[in-house]
């Protein structure tokens, strides 16, 4: 399955390309970074509940490796960080008003103005993901600040400032998974393989000098796949790395790392 990832699964960035090109009245993009499928029923259960319009409610599939940065290439905007301030231009955007921040929701409100197009990136939550990764509880923490988050005041004003007359997609970037509920990969030789390829991390890119492997396991226990230029960790697999194994991380290929929410909403009357 994992083979013909890419060919079979819809993009979120083809998904995102289509929702702009056949939209011609206002709209807005919202990306919220890592968002994965878990936090998508507290969006949903939200908009009904605000008697917003669920135009539509599905699962895309991010890039691969699943990180910020191959998801802003691929939307034509280089990297996240181009995006601030409307800094950002894309031929698959256009006039599109940018923004990246981490600022708190009811800030961002302020950020939003009368363009008419807009895609907002938020930092959130992979901020938060990255900063709970190192604690053996920070799955518990990060699920408990989302569903504080996603029922909030201050979000949902910021939603309703972003939706006000325009259609509203609401997608992440990448997912994140919890390896802190990973199997430990065994034997020694697999696990030193994959310690020496990627540290704690979940994918690598390979050099042209890197191409020969050194140890290839056997077709039972495939420990990576490669696409493109990226070679990245296959399935729930973690092992013992110095520092220890984060207990929050993305790039990796599993489900809830590469795929994400993709839903579209518009506000009553608007």
């Amino acid at each position: 399955m994992w083979s013909s990832f890419e060919n079979a699964s819809p993009r979120t960035v083809d998904a995102l390309k289509a929702f702009w090109q056949r939209q011609t009245t206002p709209k807005a993009i919202l990306i919220l970074d890592a968002l994965s499928l878990r936090e998508a029923p507290w969006i949903l259960e939200g908009a009904q509940q605000r008697g917003y319009t669920i135009h539509s409610a599905c699962t895309t599939a991010s890039e691969l490796p699943g990180d910020t940065t191959p998801f802003a290439r691929a939307l034509g905007f280089g990297q996240r960080a181009k995006l601030q301030n409307n800094q950002g231009q894309s031929t698959n955007f256009v006039d599109a008003f940018t923004e990246s921040t981490d600022l708190p929701w009811v800030d961002c409100a302020t950020l939003i103005k009368a363009d008419p197009n807009i895609i907002f990136w938020h930092h959130w939550p992979d901020d938060r993901m990255h900063h709970l990764a190192e604690q053996g509880a920070g799955y518990r923490v990060l699920a408990k600040e989302a569903a504080e988050v996603l029922t909030s005041d201050e979000f949902w004003t910021f939603i309703d400032k972003l939706s006000t007359g325009r259609r509203l997609v609401i997608t992440a970037d990448h997912g994140y998974s919890n390896p802190a509920l990973f199997p430990d990969v065994y034997p020694e030789d697999q696990k030193t393989y994959l310690k020496n390829q990627f540290k704690s991390g979940r994918n690598n890119e390979v050099k042209e000098a890197e191409t020969e492997q050194h140890w290839v396991p056997p077709l039972s226990q495939v420990l990576t796949t490669q696409h493109g230029n990226w070679n990245i960790v296959l399935g729930r697999k973690k092992w013992r790395s110095q520092g220890g194994y984060p207990s929050l991380a993305h790039g990796g290929l599993s489900l809830l790392e590469v795929a994400v929410p993709f839903i579209e909403l518009s506000k009553p009357n608007s």
